[in-house]
């Protein structure tokens, strides 16, 4: 519990737990509210695509001004965007006024904050703690996400099936806003050149870090391929899948709660256990995210969905506490932004295409083998990255502890 001693660090960890409450009942909430409004395949890629394309597109200004003008200010300007345009879908649901485009509409204003927002996020927290306390610092962060995964999900499916999903939208505006009021204690300065410096001479020096950073720029491009498979495959699909069949809202919701509780247990071992190779386990973790994807493939039995949405939980944890420490360990501060910008400008590229196109896809050649097919190309890529020696090979450089290595 070290890191909560931190005091900037007390008022990020209040901001991000508060803004996961609403946060894990978004995914769920805007799936159905696009159903309700349209029951087409496309209809739920094309909203989640429209928030992904401006984010995609201000990505990189994003992590240029996280690193100029500080990144908790950045983080707070974006947390009170993000909630102005998910209570304003809220507002239009309840009032049954919503149509696709408003959502739509809504959907770039929310992507466009997040451009600004996950680079801020992403290098902010070198800033407030120790070097030996960040795997502690990001366990403890994951550890209120694995949680609230849990809960979220299924509370959201009782707002949707109770009273609608307009109410979860509203609790999801809710928590940014007041994520926003609890950021603006965290006072941290820019850490690039002074502005004088032109935006293309702040860009080519996280680019050239990028590009010549070998372990970094090959897995955002697996990446790249990975994210739209999993968003067009999982999420966009994963929801029409549940619905027409038993599984339902309640299954759906379940699946995504139960992957949360993997989530928490691969969270409270990395609170005990130091990652010594934090890629290598990561990309084994990686290929266990895939097998949701899979399973919803092969049926539509729910134990069977259940486990791997389970070994999927405990997966991506290890590859995203593996994948935080080798950027906030192996990046200049002064970079970590701009460079943190271009890994989630590679990882999110290609999405749009998953998400607008997979429903087409899905409709000619059937939901489940669309599925099942998207699911072993991704278990196999991603094992296929540990192949490489900069990824298989990067170690940590760790203090002596009395925490068990793995």
């Amino acid at each position: 519990m070290a890191p909560l001693r931190a005091p900037l660090f007390r008022w990020y960890f209040a901001s991000r737990s508060i803004n996961l409450i609403g946060n894990t009942m978004a995914p769920v909430a805007l799936a159905f509210a696009v159903l309700q409004v349209s029951s087409a395949a496309i209809a739920l890629g094309v909203v989640l695509a429209a928030r992904t394309i401006p984010l995609l597109v201000f990505l990189l200004l994003g992590g240029v001004a996280a690193d100029r003008f500080g990144r908790a200010r950045v983080i707070a300007v974006s947390n009170l965007a993000s909630g102005l345009s998910q209570a304003a879908a809220a507002a239009l649901l309840l009032t049954g006024h919503a149509q696709l485009w408003h959502l739509v509409v809504l959907s770039v204003v929310n992507g466009t904050a997040a451009a600004a927002g996950i680079p801020a996020m992403n290098g902010l927290m070198p800033q407030l703690v120790s070097r030996e306390l960040l795997q502690e610092a990001n366990a403890m962060t994951s550890l209120t996400r694995a949680v609230l995964a849990i809960l979220g999900p299924s509370l959201a499916a009782v707002f949707v099936v109770g009273a609608g999903p307009g109410w979860a939208l509203l609790v999801d505006a809710g928590s940014w806003l007041l994520a926003t009021l609890l950021m603006l204690p965290v006072r941290v300065s820019g850490v690039s050149a002074p502005p004088r410096r032109s935006l293309l001479h702040d860009l080519a020096d996280g680019w050239g870090f990028f590009r010549t950073t070998t372990w970094l720029w090959l897995g955002v491009s697996a990446t790249c391929l990975l994210n739209a498979l999993y968003e067009g495959a999982f999420i966009t699909l994963g929801p029409v899948r549940a619905q027409r069949s038993e599984l339902g809202p309640h299954g759906w919701g379940l699946t995504l709660s139960v992957q949360g509780v993997g989530v928490l247990l691969a969270t409270l071992a990395l609170l005990r256990w130091r990652l010594r190779r934090p890629l290598l386990l990561g990309m084994v973790g990686m290929a266990l995210f895939g097998l949701p994807m899979v399973a919803l493939g092969s049926t539509t039995r729910l134990p069977v969905v259940l486990v791997a949405a389970l070994l999927s939980g405990l997966g991506i944890q290890v590859f995203s506490m593996g994948w935080n420490l080798a950027l906030q360990e192996n990046i200049p501060q002064d970079l970590l932004s701009r460079a943190s910008s271009y890994d989630q400008l590679g990882s999110y590229a290609a999405i749009p295409i998953g998400q607008i196109c997979l429903g087409p896809v899905a409709a000619a050649y059937g939901l489940g083998q669309v599925m099942l097919a998207c699911g072993l190309v991704y278990v196999a890529v991603s094992l296929l990255l540990l192949l490489n020696p900069s990824i298989r090979g990067l170690t940590r450089h760790l203090p002596d502890t009395s925490a068990r290595v793995a």
